[in-house]
């Protein structure tokens, strides 16, 4: 019978979602000492984040709104859910393609403008249509930077369009490059990618290496015709250098799931309001996601899609569970296994793994354990954080 643990939700978070918690867990987004916290887009760096909690869980990719760093040192995992919302990414990318391809958004504008009666319109629209003359995709090139969940898919639409798909990733995933069609051509650059592409889109988290990796000097490289896609993350781009590169010509177009005022009214620029993710589907899913792996986590104690801690998942074979949080130093699972043999306690089975400078160990072990070995543990150099899991069965 699971245990009725608080969670404090900071966004309206799919009911469908929510519903895959335990019924005798308390949810709402008024909760006093919440073990859980689950977030959409509320900032949380300036929040102050209660003693209870023992997980966060991110109902999307990124985590850049959540105080990661801080949780790592307080032992806490910080969950999200990835490829949740890749499909309806990957559709957004072909629309922003087929968009900027038929020069739809200044078609769609130049039609708004028009005045006089029906015999005047049309005159206007014949005269005026070839302003808007486009291209197809069939026989283009795609360029990809970034091959995780969102970039296959985007790789396998633009195959079935009939386009060439050049690929960069120097940090693909086993899974994900198993998964990638073999027709993506493998570039060694990004320059490779922008030299050579008719589209480019993005597909990389936002962090210092990424930050402004489309600049002045990128763009030069492209050619005229080119149409550069970010719906992956603000700040990998650098605004300013696109809306210079398109007036010099040295790109065509702009199209983007992130308005700023550098790019708002600009020529060649389509900024959308961060639909990117916008669709019933991809906000069920994601929710489904972040709340199945926060339950299990509290219940549990196991691991899945965790962005500071690695994935630790062992089926229970003893009712009696221990969760050890900790840095990533020497000798830590020799001093928890003394600490459990001294007390008299049987290990009966244990996983341990790290993920950079965290680490994180369950033990199940066959008898109760006393929270004065608990606390023995806790007090060990480097454990950030212990937790008994015992089930009612």
């Amino acid at each position: 019978m699971a245990k009725n643990y608080k969670i404090q939700t900071l966004n309206a978070i799919s009911k469908l979602g929510l519903s895959r918690l335990p019924i005798s867990y308390t949810v709402g987004s008024d909760i006093a000492e919440p073990e859980g916290i689950l977030v959409r887009s509320q900032n949380m760096h300036e929040m102050a984040i209660p003693a209870s909690v023992r997980a966060i869980g991110r109902a999307g990719a990124g985590t850049n709104n959540i105080p990661v760093k801080k949780m790592s040192e307080r032992g806490i995992p910080v969950f999200n859910a990835p490829g949740a919302n890749a499909n309806a990414v990957k559709e957004l990318v072909i629309a922003g393609m087929l968009m900027s391809a038929r020069n739809l958004v200044p078609a769609f504008k130049f039609v708004e403008g028009l005045e006089g009666d029906d015999e005047s319109l049309h005159k206007q629209v014949e005269s005026g249509k070839k302003n808007f003359a486009g291209t197809e995709l069939p026989n283009r090139t795609l360029g990809i930077i970034g091959l995780g969940a969102i970039g296959g898919l985007v790789a396998d639409a633009a195959i079935k369009l009939g386009m060439n798909v050049l690929g960069y990733d120097p940090d693909i995933t086993v899974e994900a490059a198993w998964r990638l069609s073999s027709q993506v051509k493998k570039a060694a650059s990004v320059e490779e990618v922008v030299k050579n592409s008719d589209f480019i889109t993005l597909h990389v988290p936002l962090l210092e290496v990424t930050r402004n990796m489309i600049n002045a000097e990128r763009i030069k490289l492209m050619r005229p015709s080119a149409v550069l896609l970010n719906f992956s993350r603000e700040g990998i781009v650098d605004d300013a250098a696109v809306v210079a590169g398109i007036a010099a010509k040295q790109m065509h177009a702009y199209v983007c799931d992130f308005p700023s005022n550098a790019l708002k009214g600009q020529a060649g620029v389509v900024a959308l309001p961060h639909l990117g993710a916008s669709t019933q589907e991809a906000e069920e899913n994601c929710a489904i996601m972040v709340a199945e792996q926060v339950s299990d986590y509290l219940e549990n104690g196991n691991i899945l899609n965790s962005v500071n801690f690695p994935n630790v998942e062992m089926p229970r074979e003893s009712p009696f569970r221990i969760a050890i949080a900790n840095s990533n130093v020497p000798n830590m699972v020799g001093q928890i296994s003394t600490a459990m043999a001294n007390a008299g306690l049987n290990i009966h089975n244990m996983v341990n793994k790290s993920k950079g400078e965290m680490a994180y160990t369950l033990l199940d072990v066959d008898s109760d354990v006393p929270q004065s070995v608990i606390d023995q543990i806790a007090s060990i150099p480097g454990v950030l954080n212990v937790r008994a899991l015992p089930t009612d069965k």
